[in-house]
């Protein structure tokens, strides 16, 4: 769900959309959860969820319309019934693909670490914010990964789910920033909440996430039943 919701405002940000409204965000949450639920019951048990592969691929590409990505879903069931095509691509050499990963995953980081330019940089608390937030967040996983039979509680459901913690750098550096962001005194102006709010106030126009976010031909539907508003992922 983490990575989710920070695919979801890298790619509006790559798109050039404003960033999404909690509808929108819940709707995407609940859409991942039935797509999990649909492969369990087929019986393939991948989770489909949201990749950053596919944000890095905006970031390359330009191309953010979703005719664009529906058409590439069906290019990717046409090739997942034809075999020839997927060995094509299977048969790709590994440094191909590694760059490809590189250039990808660096836009993916850029874009995230870019939100930092509306923090106070030269605040000594944000700079202890971030910087032990990604000290810890790189070296905490390496530690868990190479030690991972030294987390004995004397019950193995609960070693399990520790390593798992402890080995995502995203858990553990994104958990521990908003812990301390949250609990060290800071003002609005250094926490950068105050220029935030102002880069996004243009993009709180009712009709612009209208445009974007709402479900096409849905409107009509909300307005004979007033009640579905109350449900959290519906368009308000």
């Amino acid at each position: 769900i983490i990575e989710s919701i920070g695919d979801y405002y890298a790619c509006a940000k790559l798109s050039g959309a404003p960033p999404p409204p909690k509808y929108a965000l819940n709707r995407g949450i609940l859409m991942e959860g039935v797509g999990c639920f649909l492969t369990g019951v087929c019986g393939p048990g991948i989770g489909v969820t949201s990749y950053s592969e596919n944000i890095g691929a905006i970031g390359l590409t330009k191309v953010g319309s979703r005719r664009v990505i529906c058409c590439s879903a069906i290019l990717m069931i046409a090739i997942g019934v034809l075999g020839k095509f997927g060995v094509f691509f299977a048969s790709l050499p590994e440094p191909i693909i590694g760059g490809m990963y590189m250039v990808m995953f660096g836009l993916i980081a850029a874009v995230g670490i870019s939100n930092l330019q509306f923090v106070d940089l030269t605040s000594s608390r944000n700079i202890f914010v971030i910087g032990i937030s990604l000290y810890l967040g790189l070296v905490i996983p390496g530690w868990a990964t190479k030690n991972a039979d030294k987390i004995d509680t004397g019950y193995r459901e609960l070693d399990q789910l520790l390593i798992v913690i402890l080995q995502s750098g995203m858990i553990i550096g994104g958990g521990l920033a908003c812990f301390l962001d949250n609990t060290i005194p800071g003002t609005d102006d250094e926490r950068g909440m105050t220029n935030y709010k102002l880069a996004t106030k243009g993009a709180k126009d009712s009709q612009l996430q209208r445009d974007i976010y709402w479900v096409p031909g849905t409107a009509r539907l909300i307005e004979r039943m007033p009640f579905l508003k109350k449900l959290p992922f519906v368009q308000k």
